[in-house]
């Protein structure tokens, strides 16, 4: 068995803690809790408990963001005296900033172009996500759209990276693959 979460970021450390200490398999996709303590009381499980814990689980997307980690180690400063802005849309009952989007700034700081997470722009509303951000009407109760503008200090010089993703079939399919490769790993073990 593997539990699947996707409870709310007032709920996810509690559930955590329940899960490592009974020794359960999990996938987390709930961003919003304590990350450290998470992963803390799977590593108190001493090794019970197989876990990932991710604030996305669409593959494509996870690849992006190990893409701008990797160029951020590889290239620091790279993007230095660039103004980063970032926009995010969700569902208007996300309760918090998209954990998608404060990975993906603190790559993009560790290039030169900080942003507190506390200035990225959540948009709610579902007459702004139409109208500001082009999400398709028919969308609205599940989307992810991101726009990150970098803009050189002359602004002369503009980069746009947008992910926008319509639906929660991307995210679902992650999952599945989570599941089935936290299982296999499980399953290893106990041989």
């Amino acid at each position: 068995m593997v539990v699947v979460d996707y409870t709310h970021p007032t709920a996810v450390n509690a559930n955590v803690a329940a899960y490592a200490a009974t020794g359960l398999s999990f996938v987390v996709g709930t961003f919003g809790g304590d990350e450290a303590a998470m992963r803390a009381a799977v590593v108190a499980a001493d090794g019970s408990a197989y876990a990932l814990i991710a604030p996305n689980m669409a593959k494509q997307i996870v690849a992006l963001q190990a893409v701008l980690e990797a160029a951020a180690a590889a290239f620091p400063g790279a993007y230095a005296g660039y103004t980063l802005s970032v926009s995010e849309s969700q569902q208007s009952h996300k309760a918090d900033t998209s954990g998608t989007a404060k990975a993906i700034v603190g790559a993009l700081g560790t290039l030169g172009a900080p942003l507190d997470v506390a200035d990225i722009v959540t948009v709610r509303s579902p007459d702004e996500q139409v109208a500001m951000m082009g999400v398709p009407a028919d969308a609205l109760a599940g989307h992810a759209f991101h726009t990150y503008r970098l803009v050189s200090g002359d602004g002369s010089v503009r980069f746009e990276l947008q992910h926008n993703v319509v639906g929660r079939a991307v995210s679902a399919e992650g999952t599945v693959d989570e599941v089935v490769f936290l299982a296999a790993r499980r399953q290893a073990a106990d041989r």
